[in-house]
């Protein structure tokens, strides 16, 4: 197998299950982030897997740094999915702007000094503003920093294509749920998940209609469209059903009986389109798995129970 993949951002939620996937095929993946908190891959990971992942420190806003680990490692394939989430770019807006918009211009950079083969980096449903949607070309007018950036990378990745030829893919997920999500203001339903986990309810902060994507699908679509080595700058909402947060207490509820009634939500719709066409993104990576809400938050709230590690409260 003639593939060596980096996972920027490994240690968060997606890049944990990322690295997990591509360990378990056997392809040598090399974790790079700038945290040292291995919580998130050890919860999805056993110690064997672990021991086959080489972990690498390192910040995108190092372009240096970065450049030397793609090549040292002889990286083919990049899966970009290092950031800072909504709020800690509101707390910090410098800080998000180097993270968010400089580190993936540096990841650009380094995959055309270094001829990357395949990359795919992370955008986000948040490029979209109140009202929008729910077309690809519908995202403008982000209500957030956070937003304003991603969809700044999505310019960037446009003109590294036109003027250098450095081909990518980036997704826009909309709420990742599933073992290891635990930052951010969409982790809502999965810390409610781990709470079940634990025989307490939970509160979140918002409701209404969305898409809610399971972790190991979103890692498996990051990767497949890393491997497609698209030859252009293409960009995809993940698409899915569109679910009501009833839906989301009444999975958990089934899945742990003993909270029933204790869940609660804020009827408080996200500043996004209750639903995002994935338009034929499948045409670019092939088949995905959509693990229904049901049975992924049968299995998140599984694997928590299941774990040495504590189920996390809110952050």
């Amino acid at each position: 197998m003639n593939e060596r993949f980096l996972v920027t951002g490994a240690l968060g939620c997606v890049g944990a299950w990322s690295c997990a996937q591509l360990v378990r095929e056997g392809v040598p993946v090399v974790a790079y982030d700038l945290s040292a908190n291995t919580d998130r891959l050890e919860l999805v990971m056993s110690s064997a897997e672990l021991a086959r992942l080489t972990l690498v420190r390192g910040d995108v806003a190092d372009i240096g740094r970065l450049e030397t680990v793609v090549a040292d490692q002889a990286i083919t394939h990049v899966v970009h999915l290092a950031a800072m989430l909504l709020p800690l770019v509101k707390s910090d807006p410098p800080r998000g702007s180097l993270v968010n918009v400089v580190g993936t211009t540096n990841v650009f950079e380094v995959a055309r000094r270094c001829g990357i083969r395949g990359l795919a980096y992370a955008s986000s449903a948040a490029v979209y503003g109140p009202g929008q949607g729910p077309r690809i070309e519908d995202a403008a007018e982000p209500a957030s920093l956070y937003g304003v950036f991603k969809l700044t990378n999505e310019a960037t990745a446009r003109v590294y294509w036109s003027d250098e030829q450095v081909g990518s893919i980036g997704l826009r997920p909309y709420v990742v749920y599933g073992p290891g999500r635990d930052q951010g203001l969409t982790s809502d339903p999965s810390l409610a998940m781990a709470a079940a986990a634990r025989n307490e309810g939970y509160a979140m902060r918002w409701g209404g209609r969305s898409q809610l994507h399971y972790a190991p699908d979103v890692a498996n679509a990051f990767i497949a469209a890393a491997r497609a080595e698209h030859e252009g700058a293409a960009v995809f909402d993940l698409g899915g059903p569109s679910s009501h947060m009833r839906e989301v207490v009444a999975a958990i509820e089934a899945a742990a009986p003993d909270v029933k009634g204790q869940v609660e939500f804020a009827e408080i719709q996200l500043p996004f389109p209750e639903e995002l066409d994935a338009a034929n993104l499948e045409e670019f990576v092939g088949v995905l798995d959509r693990t229904p809400l049901h049975e992924g938050t049968r299995l998140t709230i599984e694997h928590y129970r299941q774990s040495k590690h504590v189920a996390p409260a809110r952050h």
